[in-house]
């Protein structure tokens, strides 16, 4: 079945590319929609709100819209192409926890009232251009092990959390919860089930304390492979996570997350082209049509490795792939092993729908792989 499928995608990518010619990135509808029910199926308390960051193309964000999902939004663009699309101010959640001014007046005037802080600051900015907003807190929690850690550089110290839920109250918010991220492509379970634990104690203390919470945002940071030999752990993570859910929160309280990469990742296929070669301290070079400006950003951006595949066979040897650009800096990797390559060939790369086509820009008037839907 695994060589059928790897069969199949090699011909849709050998005919898109004499079609469409490269770099091209390529979205799979019915992986987004596979993606979409197999978070819903293993865990099935948890509500969904797609981190539109993670990848914002019109075709991923109509995709979800039409299947009733949240969205996690971090901006006014992202919050006016939603509200555009027809998608209700109740499915959206305001994410990022150091919001503009005018991002907050734009939300509260389009009814968008979810939002999250981590510091006093944030909530004095949100009673002042966002009155009465729901509010959650969010709090730090163990990343280690995380490709991307942010609680490096977002998160309350959980200590902290009920003397701000307070404050809130104070200011003419409505806390309302609270919200944790255990870092992007999170490997290590415990991680969650620590974060679980923390989060349990702050809403056993609310309640003590007759603050009314009802909602836990336990973000994202769900793993996918990149690579065919790495164990799928996402099943492994769901468990744990419904195991702890059930242990420590009742059904009443409401169960939300912000999944990105686990969603719209193993939607997406990056075609590019071998566009010149040399050989280097003995070395192939092989230097195609997109690299760490493009599609291939998330190298940089998301710390992110990935895996290179080829349609042509033969003995391999290890071998560097390089950008289009003009910049050194555009070397997409010194160690894989490939088989000799012409100008022309094909190399592609599966599972790159996240953090990648998002964050590709534009650098040496190089535009951005072009978009080609598939089912």
């Amino acid at each position: 079945m695994k060589n059928k499928s790897t069969n199949n995608i090699k011909k849709i990518v050998e005919n898109l590319a004499k079609k469409h010619n490269t770099p091209l990135f390529l979205i799979s509808k019915g992986r987004l929609l596979g993606q979409l029910k197999r978070f819903r199926t293993l865990l099935p308390r948890v509500k969904p709100f797609y981190a539109v960051k993670s990848n914002s193309h019109s075709f991923i964000l109509k995709t979800f819209a039409q299947e009733g999902i949240g969205f996690d939004v971090a901006s006014i663009q992202e919050m006016k192409t939603l509200l555009d699309m027809g998608v209700s101010p109740d499915r959206m959640i305001f994410a990022n926890t150091v919001k503009t001014p005018e991002a907050l007046k734009f939300a509260s005037a389009n009814n968008i009232n979810l939002m999250t802080f981590d510091s006093e600051y944030e909530l004095n900015k949100i009673a002042k251009y966002a009155p009465g907003a729901r509010v959650l807190v969010r709090i730090k929690v163990p990343n280690v092990g995380s490709m991307v850690e942010l609680s490096l550089k977002f998160g309350a110290e959980p200590p902290d959390a009920i003397p701000f839920l307070i404050k809130a109250i104070r200011l003419g918010l409505k806390p309302v919860g609270v919200s944790f991220h255990v870092g992007s492509q999170n490997i290590h379970i415990e991680n969650y089930l620590d974060a679980l634990e923390i989060a349990s104690i702050i809403f056993k203390d609310a309640q003590l304390k007759q603050i009314p919470l009802e909602i836990l945002d336990i973000g994202g940071g769900f793993p996918i492979k990149h690579f065919d030999y790495e164990k799928d752990l996402f099943a492994q993570t769901a468990s744990a996570i419904n195991k702890e859910l059930n242990r420590l929160f009742p059904d009443n309280i409401q169960i939300i997350a912000e999944p990105g990469r686990v969603l719209c990742g193993p939607a997406g296929i990056l075609v590019m082209r071998v566009i010149g070669k040399s050989i280097r301290n003995n070395k192939h070079w092989y230097y195609l049509d997109d690299g760490v400006y493009g599609s291939l950003s998330g190298i940089v951006y998301d710390h992110c490795k990935y895996q290179y595949k080829v349609l042509k066979k033969g003995v391999t040897q290890i071998t560097t792939l390089a950008g289009p650009t003009c910049d050194s800096f555009d070397i997409i990797s010194t160690s894989e092993e490939l088989p000799e390559l012409d100008i022309g060939d094909i190399v592609y790369v599966e599972n790159i729908g996240a953090y990648s086509w998002a964050t590709a820009t534009n650098f040496n008037g190089l535009p951005p792989a072009k978009v080609v839907i598939i089912p």
